[in-house]
C-alpha cells in the first residue's frame, strides 16, 4: 500500500512538470484559427486552471513525500540521483545546496528575533507582511506597509530601492550570467547628481530589479561581501518557482494557507536555506523568489536572510545585550539593531560613530564604518541619543527616519545637498585665522599687527579706509571685523554673494511614509469601497538652511529662495523672492538634527513619521 502511495506521488510530480497536455509529434506547426490569437489555448482560463491544479497536486505530494523521508532515514536525499548531480553542479556555480536548520539553529533564531514571551499578535504582524511596491502612480517607486511591526526591514529596503531608482538607473538591466557586480563604493563619475522624480513612469521591471539589487546589497552587506543565506519555505516547490510569474502569487497564496510561524519547531519545519557565494548566482535566486516575497512571508524571510547572512553568533557579538528580544514588546517594533543590521552590516544597538567606552573593558557598540544610506530620528530631537557622522553623511542622500514607533523614509533628488556651505567654510577659515592671532584668552580681539597677519593668511583684501577705521582703535573686535567682511565681495576674499543668499542653502527634500492600515498586503482591496484609512504619501518638503551666523531675529526677515519655475527638481535657485511662514512638524526636528536651522515648508497636510 506504501509503494503504491509513493508511485502515486511520484505520478502526479512528473504530471506538475508538463506545462501544457502532452501533444503528439508533428511534421508541420499546428494549425491556428483564423483570428485566434498565438498562444490562446495555453492561456485559455481553462488551461490555467489545470496548470494551477497540477501545481498544488505536486506541491502537497513533495509535502508529503518530505515528510516520508524524515519519517523513513532510509529513504534519504540521496536516493536521488538527478537531484544530486544538480546540487553538485550549482555548488561549482557557487551555491551551497539547500538546507534545513538544525533544532539548536531554529531555536537560537527564535529565541533571538522573538524571545520566550511572544504574543500571537506580534507574530501576525511579521507573519503577514509581503514587500510590495504601491500601486498608486504617485508613490509608485514605495513599498507599502500593513502591519506594524516589520517597518524597520521595509523601511531599510526602501532606502536602498531609491538609491538605484534615483541614482543607478542605467544599472537597472538585468545581471548577465556570470558577471559579477561590485556592490559597494558606487561612484558617479560626476560630482553633482539630479535624479528624476518621475515615478509614475517607473516600469514594473525596472522596480523588481531595483528591489533585487537592493536585497542583494543588503545581504551581501551582513555577509561581510563573502557569502549570503536566503531563506525560502518548504512548502513552496521548485516546480511553482519555474511556473509563469501570472501563477505564482495564486499558488504561493494557496500553499501558504494555513501555515504559521509560532515556535522554533515551526521555523525548522518550514525554512529551507541556501548559501551563495557567488553575486552573479544570488541575483538569479533573488530575482525568481520575488513572488515568495511579495507573498505575507516576504519580510520575515528577509530578515532571517539577512541574520542567517550576518551569522546568529556574530548577531549576538554585534549586539550590546544578547538576551534581549530583536522585535521588541509589547508592539513587535523592529529594534535598532535590526534597522543597523540592514544599514551597515551588523546588529549593533547604537547610533553614534565608533565604540563608547564606559571603563573595566565594558564598551557600547556604534556604527563602525561608511554607509551608503543612512539615519535620522526623533529621538536625537529630543536627546534620549545622538546620530553619529557615519549615519547622518551617507553615501548617498537617502535617510531612514525614526519615531518613536514608526520607520519611514526621507530622500534628496540633488546630491549636493549634502555638501558643505561654501561660505561656512570661508567663514570657519577666517575665524581659525583669527582666533590664532587672538592673545587675549579668548576675548574676541586681535592686535593690529595680528589683523594684518589674518588678512595675508586668509587672502583677504580690504580697501583702505576699512583697514584704518578698523585699526584706529588699536586692536580690532571680532564682531566689526565679521561685519566688514559680510559686506565685502567674495572677489576680495569677503562672504557678499551676488545672489543675495548670504549662506543660505535652498534645496528640496521628499518623505514617504509606506503605511497603509486598510491596505491588504499592497493591493487596494476595501470594503463597500471605502477608501483606505491612510494610504502611501510621499510629501515635498522645501527646506532653506541660513548659515550659522544668522541672528535668530534675522531669520524670519532674509529673503528666502524659492522655485523659479524650472526644473524643480534641482534642488538650487537663485531668484529671492519673500519668505513663506515657517511651518513644523515632528518631521522637521528630525531634518535640524542633520541641518541645524533649518526651516521647512510643504503644501497639504504635514508629513507623518507615525
Amino acid at each position: 500500500m506504501a509503494d503504491q502511495e509513493e508511485e502515486d506521488l511520484r505520478m502526479a510530480m512528473r504530471m506538475s512538470m508538463q506545462y501544457s497536455p502532452p501533444e503528439p509529434k508533428r511534421s508541420k506547426p499546428r494549425e491556428v484559427p483564423v483570428g485566434a490569437p498565438d498562444g490562446s489555448s495555453k492561456d485559455s482560463p481553462e488551461a490555467k486552471s489545470r496548470r494551477m491544479k497540477r501545481e498544488l497536486m505536486a506541491t502537497a505530494a513533495e509535502k508529503r513525500m518530505l515528510a516520508s523521508r524524515i519519517a523513513t532515514p532510509s529513504v534519504g536525499l540521496g536516493s536521488a540521483p538527478k537531484v544530486e548531480k544538480k546540487e553538485n553542479k550549482l555548488g561549482a556555480e557557487g551555491v551551497c545546496s539547500g538546507r534545513e536548520l538544525s533544532e539548536d539553529e531554529a531555536k537560537q533564531l527564535f529565541s533571538m528575533v522573538f524571545g520566550s514571551e511572544v504574543s500571537k499578535d506580534i507574530l501576525a504582524q511579521w507573519t503577514n507582511q509581503g514587500i510590495r511596491f504601491s500601486p498608486d502612480p504617485a508613490t509608485s517607486m514605495g513599498l507599502v506597509q500593513h502591519e506594524g511591526g516589520p517597518c524597520g526591514v521595509l523601511a531599510a529596503i526602501q532606502a536602498y530601492v531609491l538609491k538605484y531608482i534615483l541614482f543607478f538607473p542605467n544599472e537597472l538591466g538585468k545581471v548577465p550570467p556570470g558577471m559579477t557586480q561590485n556592490l559597494s563604493s558606487r561612484r558617479l563619475s560626476e560630482s553633482k547628481c539630479v535624479a528624476s522624480n518621475n515615478f509614475p513612469s517607473l516600469s514594473e521591471d525596472a522596480k523588481a530589479r531595483a528591489l533585487v539589487r537592493s536585497m542583494g546589497e543588503i545581504l551581501f552587506l551582513c555577509g561581510d561581501n563573502k557569502s549570503i543565506s536566503v531563506a525560502s519555505l518548504t512548502v513552496i516547490t521548485h516546480n511553482v518557482q519555474r511556473s509563469e510569474d501570472g501563477l505564482k502569487e495564486e499558488i504561493n497564496a494557496k500553499a501558504l494557507e494555513g501555515l504559521s510561524i509560532e515556535s522554533a519547531s515551526d521555523l525548522k519545519k518550514i525554512l529551507r536555506v541556501d548559501a551563495y557565494t557567488s553575486q552573479a548566482s544570488a541575483f538569479l535566486r533573488l530575482q525568481k523568489m520575488i513572488p515568495l516575497f511579495k507573498s505575507r512571508m516576504g519580510a520575515m524571510l528577509f530578515l532571517i536572510s539577512a541574520l542567517l547572512s550576518r551569522g546568529l553568533d556574530f548577531v549576538q557579538a554585534d549586539r550590546d545585550d544578547p538576551s534581549l528580544p530583536l522585535v521588541t514588546a509589547p508592539f513587535g517594533h523592529a529594534s535598532q539593531e535590526i534597522v543597523n543590521l540592514l544599514l551597515c552590516g551588523q546588529a549593533v544597538p547604537n547610533v553614534f560613530d565608533g565604540k563608547m567606552d564606559l571603563g573595566g573593558d565594558i564598551f557600547l557598540k556604534g556604527i563602525s564604518r561608511n554607509v551608503e544610506v543612512g539615519f535620522l530620528t526623533l529621538l536625537e530631537s529630543l536627546n534620549f541619543c545622538k546620530v553619529g557622522q557615519y549615519l547622518k553623511c551617507p553615501k548617498w542622500p537617502i535617510w531612514v527616519v525614526g519615531s518613536e514607533s514608526h520607520y519611514t523614509v526621507l530622500f534628496a533628488l540633488d546630491t549636493t545637498v549634502q555638501d558643505e556651505n561654501e561660505l561656512e567654510e570661508r567663514e570657519s577659515q577666517i575665524r581659525k585665522a583669527f582666533d590664532a592671532q587672538d592673545q587675549s584668552g579668548g576675548g574676541g580681539f586681535i592686535s593690529v599687527e595680528g589683523f594684518h597677519q589674518v588678512l595675508r593668511d586668509t587672502n583677504i583684501k580690504l580697501p583702505p579706509e576699512k583697514v584704518d577705521h578698523l585699526c584706529n582703535t588699536g586692536f580690532i573686535v571680532w564682531s566689526e571685523f565679521w561685519q566688514v567682511i559680510l559686506d565685502l565681495d567674495q572677489s576680495l576674499g569677503g562672504l557678499k554673494d551676488s545672489s543675495g543668499l548670504m549662506g543660505k542653502k535652498v534645496f528640496d527634500l521628499y518623505h514617504f511614509n509606506g503605511i497603509a492600515k486598510s491596505d491588504l498586503n499592497g493591493s487596494h482591496v476595501t470594503s463597500g469601497g471605502e477608501t483606505p484609512v491612510q494610504r502611501p504619501r510621499l510629501t515635498k518638503l522645501r527646506v532653506s538652511v541660513p548659515p550659522r551666523w544668522t541672528p535668530e531675529e534675522f531669520m524670519a526677515e532674509v529673503p528666502v529662495s524659492s522655485a523659479s519655475g524650472g526644473n524643480e527638481s534641482s534642488g538650487k535657485d537663485t531668484e529671492v523672492a519673500k519668505p513663506e511662514p515657517s511651518q513644523h512638524a515632528p518631521l522637521v526636528d528630525c531634518i535640524r538634527t542633520r541641518w541645524p536651522r533649518a526651516i521647512c515648508n510643504w503644501v497639504g497636510d504635514p508629513p507623518s513619521i507615525v
